[in-house]
């Protein structure tokens, strides 16, 4: 073994490491508090279990799954290695840290184009709200970007042809999960739902016995009062897309024209919060009986108290839409929780642009992430009664969740292997979202409510592909060297569809990679990073595929190795 062979061992090693480390500190929690859930809640002395380990039981929450115990530890306590002796109890169900989840943050804050505001549109119904004409995501004339993007005519939700079927309805009842509401926003305040025993009780009072005070709009389980005022404006944002009120001659309009918005706060104004608050609020909402959750926030790891309540709301028949997330990255491969949850009722959404392209920092998955739609330069309320332009798929939540709120108020609730087959299957193929979202689609509100399926190419099973030994393996030297740049074209006779099978495949994650290309140099994608076991490449339509690696100039990896094609010969009509 040469000295450059071991020095470069020890260098993959090294960025293992700092993997591991990164990953670690990036999963965040509230110092010295445990979420504990036991099996058996008849079990007498609690106190003297959790004493065991040097903790005291803060709070006893009552959720419609049983009791979960907020545990108060020192805060220089390892919390991670608590909870892991605690699972060890057998009276103890689960323990776990009390992670801190976030907005998925806007990615960035564009600069309105002002003349476009005085456009016209001379079409159907079309709201009279001045600045519509900017909301590209609800109607995209391939010019109406706010910050003057040029576009894709068409490449929108569909909104104008499904408002012809339904504007909404107020039965219609949607929880935005969040940073709270501005209520008092003149283009929501209608569309806020109102607790009408506390509207007209005693302030101070639980009037309605549900156990929370003053929740006339919400609430808020970030500083547990009855306020869900937004101090952000993310949740205000989210809000304004789902259910901004038409024809007010006020700033914009939402999916639903009438909606019943609900408050639930967990996240504070610095847009962060904890585990323990965003399970009270989609307890709350799911005691409310809500339609559709809206949920533009993640960045926790799995927490199987925040799974049990979402399946909780599953089995009520509640949706809980969800943000991919912001990374740029294979849900398939790194979770985004919660829309990474395999609960039957979770929607996953990816952001796409006025290009009709996949927004350059959303996640994907072609197996994890259902749908994608409008999330990039999107024009909506804020709080304190003022509008901004904000990209991310926090942004393109709120279409998804708008567009199962006017399909509700259209057919009414569908169960949710039926409501998740219609979100997938009536979604438009677009080849730029293949291999990105389950269908390769994005979102047509239309066709969700009228369950119109257009037609998707055809997809090869796993037993369709024909295995073709390769006159020469495609490889890397081992471990390839810094800034190499390597291509090669496989030309295979009367084959329609062409993949890679890869029998080991280690680069450094982003900065070395594949790429793959069809015959007229189009690129499909690319392959990076450590893969385990064999590993196929995603299939270019043709007789050739064409390959180009590329290396940096820093750390250089095993490599990869193919020996084989497979082969697609014959594609149905």
């Amino acid at each position: 073994m040469t000295k450059l062979w071991l020095y470069r061992q020890f260098l993959i090693f090294l960025v293992l490491v700092i993997a591991v480390f990164n990953t670690a500190r990036a999963v965040e929690y509230i110092k010295g508090e445990l979420l504990v859930k036991f099996k058996d809640d008849s079990v007498k002395n609690i106190n003297g279990l959790i004493k065991g380990f040097d903790g005291n039981v803060e709070r006893k929450v009552q959720l419609l799954n049983g009791n979960l115990y907020l545990v108060k530890f020192d805060q220089k306590s390892d919390m991670k290695q608590i909870a892991s002796q605690l699972a060890k109890a057998s009276e103890i169900e689960y323990a776990e840290p009390n992670y801190i989840w976030r907005i998925d943050e806007p990615v960035d804050q564009g600069i309105i184009n002002d003349q476009l505001f005085g456009d016209e549109l001379n079409l159907g119904y079309l709201p009279s709200d001045p600045q519509f004409n900017i909301l590209w995501g609800l109607h995209n004339t391939g010019k109406n970007d706010p910050t003057g993007m040029v576009g894709v005519a068409g490449a929108d939700i569909n909104a104008l042809k499904a408002w012809d079927l339904t504007t909404g309805s107020r039965a219609v009842r949607i929880a935005i999960i969040d940073t709270g509401i501005d209520y008092n926003h003149p283009d929501l305040k209608n569309n806020m739902w109102e607790n009408t025993a506390e509207k007209n009780g005693k302030p101070g009072v639980d009037d309605d016995q549900n156990g929370f005070v003053d929740d006339i709009h919400g609430y808020d389980f970030a500083n547990k009062d009855g306020d869900p005022m937004d101090g952000h404006g993310h949740g205000t944002h989210c809000s304004g897309t789902i259910g901004a009120i038409h024809n007010n001659n006020q700033g914009v309009a939402g999916v639903m024209d009438q909606v019943e918005l609900v408050g639930l706060k967990f996240l504070t104004d610095s847009g962060s919060g904890s585990t323990l608050d965003a399970v009270e609020a989609i307890n709350y909402a799911t005691k409310l009986n809500v339609d559709v959750m809206s949920n533009s926030w993640g960045g926790g790891p799995y927490s199987q108290a925040l799974f049990d309540v979402i399946k909780v709301a599953s089995e009520a028949g509640i949706i809980f839409v969800a943000a991919a997330g912001n990374a740029s990255s294979n849900n398939d491969d790194a979770s985004q929780y919660p829309a990474s949850y395999e609960v039957e009722n979770v929607i996953a959404v990816a952001s796409h642009t006025i290009a009709d392209n996949l927004s350059s920092f959303s996640c994907y998955g072609k197996k994890s992430v259902e749908v994608a739609a409008p999330g990039s330069n999107i024009y909506s309320t804020v709080k304190g009664g003022g509008y901004a332009t904000y990209s991310g798929t926090s942004m393109a939540t709120p279409h998804v969740a708008g567009a199962l709120g006017l399909m509700i108020s259209h057919t009414g609730r569908l169960v949710h292997n039926e409501m998740r087959e219609r979100v997938l299957l009536t979604s438009n193929y677009v080849k730029s979202y293949k291999n990105k979202t389950v269908t390769g689609g994005r979102l047509d509100v239309y066709n969700l409510i009228t369950d119109t399926r257009p037609p998707r190419p055809w997809e090869p099973g796993e037993n369709d592909w024909v295995t073709v030994p390769l006159n020469k393996p495609f490889e890397s030297i081992h471990p390839y060297t810094d800034g190499m740049e390597v291509e090669r074209t496989i030309t295979i006779p009367n084959a329609k569809m062409i993949r890679l099978k890869f029998n080991r495949f280690e680069t450094e994650a982003k900065y070395d990679y594949v790429e793959f290309s069809g015959k007229d140099g189009v690129v499909v994608s690319k392959l990076s990073g450590i893969k385990v076991g064999v590993v196929h490449s995603d299939e270019v339509l043709g007789d050739t595929i064409k390959l180009k690696f590329v290396s940096d100039i820093s750390i250089s990896f095993w490599g990869f190795m193919a020996e084989e094609a497979e082969v697609i010969y014959n594609i149905p009509e």
